[in-house]
């Protein structure tokens, strides 16, 4: 069975999208961009550190909504817009999953949506009861 995650702990899609998607005890998380849930405001003119930040808490919203979390996560895809802030991302992403190391993929991209330099999806383990 497919079932899909809808929080308001995150940005609501803009497309024909869900959140994330849930199958065989796995959570599929849509790519997320640091967009504000509460007002929907892309934070375009924030610095890269705070895009990064609101970007995984975005992806920890929704995890949390599909009963998993950021301890869970098997692998995450980050979209960045200049690789040459890669540094200062890496540095957020890192203390933000702590110890936890998940499989990674770093994709340099030219552009995204709103003018915005970060997304990051992410895959997860769903706890079972």
């Amino acid at each position: 069975m497919i079932e899909q995650v809808s929080t308001s702990d995150a940005p609501q899609p803009a497309g024909h999208y869900a959140q994330a998607i849930i199958h065989d005890g796995v959570v599929y998380v849509s790519g997320q961009l640091p967009v504000d849930p509460e007002t929907g405001d892309a934070l375009a003119d924030a610095s890269v550190e705070e895009q990064a930040l609101q970007a995984l808490k975005n992806v920890a919203g929704i995890l949390e909504a599909a009963g998993s979390d950021i301890q869970r996560v098997l692998k995450t895809t980050v979209y960045v817009s200049d690789i040459a802030l890669w540094d200062r991302v890496n540095a957020v992403y890192a203390e933000f999953f702590g110890s936890h190391r998940p499989a990674r993929a770093v994709v340099p991209t030219t552009g995204l949506h709103h003018g915005l330099r970060v997304e990051i999806e992410a895959v997860a383990v769903v706890v079972q009861d």
